[in-house]
């Protein structure tokens, strides 16, 4: 029984996005120092491969997860049949992938709320693919194709300003085919030139849709991009 649960959990971290992970968790201050170091150390490994997974505090029992664990280590008797045990993560599947649908609705609603205030403001052009752009600085350099390969430093923020990567932080230029990326990037750099610095606005359904990027880019997140072009290969 306890190789089923682990499939279980294999499953559940197929079917789960761990962009979720962070939602409805809310940090609290340190407890008094655990009495066996060893045991809470373990115990915080696997805390944080849940929370990596989209685990809420309130998923999980903790005297009886203790209980599972214990008895699984003992090789004890699952205290759950098969059924029992399939039944269970079913529920708990479902309850996880309705929380990823509705935060996956929320950022959409989100973008497109944004986009259309976006639009409006000045110097900003909007593209028929939804795709939305900013000329910061214009480069009068070699345009590159979809088959070209581009040298560039970027940054990329969430709607809330979050960064969640640059290559102007970590001080390196990144190449890349143009035709390699998200299909928002692709759109732009074919329309830049080497020495164009735009600030770019990609929808979700141009970037990584309702699948989301790791834990870092939710299900229909809009992307905001800092792009400086700076050679074309």
């Amino acid at each position: 029984m306890a190789r089923t649960a682990v499939a279980g959990l294999l499953l559940l971290g197929l079917c789960i996005s761990s962009t979720s992970a962070q939602e409805g968790v809310t940090l609290k201050k340190p407890e008094a120092k655990p009495k066996d170091p060893t045991s809470y150390a373990i115990g915080w490994n696997i805390g944080q491969d849940f929370l990596a997974n989209g685990f809420q505090p309130a998923d999980l029992a903790s005297d009886d997860f203790l209980a599972g664990v214990q008895d699984a280590i003992a090789r004890s008797n699952s205290r759950l049949n098969e059924e029992e045990m399939r039944a269970a993560f079913a529920a708990l599947r479902e309850r996880m992938n309705e929380r990823i649908r509705m935060r996956a609705k929320t950022n959409s609603d989100e973008a497109a709320k944004f986009l259309e205030a976006n639009k409006a403001k000045e110097g900003v052009i909007s593209l028929p693919s939804g795709l939305q752009y900013k000329v910061l600085k214009a480069g009068k350099g070699a345009q590159p194709t979809l088959t070209s390969e581009v040298k560039v430093h970027y940054e990329g923020k969430l709607i809330d300003g979050t960064v969640f990567d640059s290559s102007i932080k970590r001080g390196e230029p990144t190449e890349f085919p143009v035709g390699g990326v998200i299909p928002g990037w692709t759109e732009a750099l074919q329309r830049m030139k080497v020495g164009d610095k735009w600030q770019v606005f990609i929808p979700p359904n141009l970037a990584y849709g309702e699948r989301g990027q790791g834990g870092d880019i939710g299900p229909n997140q809009l992307l905001i991009f800092e792009v400086e072009l700076l050679d074309v290969k």
